[in-house]
């Protein structure tokens, strides 16, 4: 079974990206919730800050890229992994 690349990073992508939107908002909602998490993605994506609903977007928006190129890594990784040990067992 191989990955369709594109379809795995889009998931991969929403995944992430809903996360840290969730994460975000909570965070406005009951300030100090998760708040070192976010304070690591801060570490990670340039320009975000935690805090403020201008923050959550960049960070979610961040976390759509970021998580469409692991998906994608990912998705290739495993096909050409897929490909090379199914040509070895034949």
């Amino acid at each position: 079974m191989r990955f369709h690349v594109a379809a795995f990073a889009s998931a991969f992508a929403l995944l992430w990206g809903g996360a840290i939107l969730v994460v975000g908002i909570a965070n406005l909602v009951w300030p100090g919730y998760a708040r070192l998490f976010l304070e690591l993605v801060a570490s990670i994506y340039p320009g975000y800050h935690p805090g403020g609903f201008g923050g959550v977007i960049v960070g979610t928006v961040y976390a759509l890229a970021d998580g469409f190129i692991g998906g994608a890594i990912f998705a290739w990784l495993y096909n050409w992994l897929v490909g090379r040990l199914s040509a070895r067992s034949v």
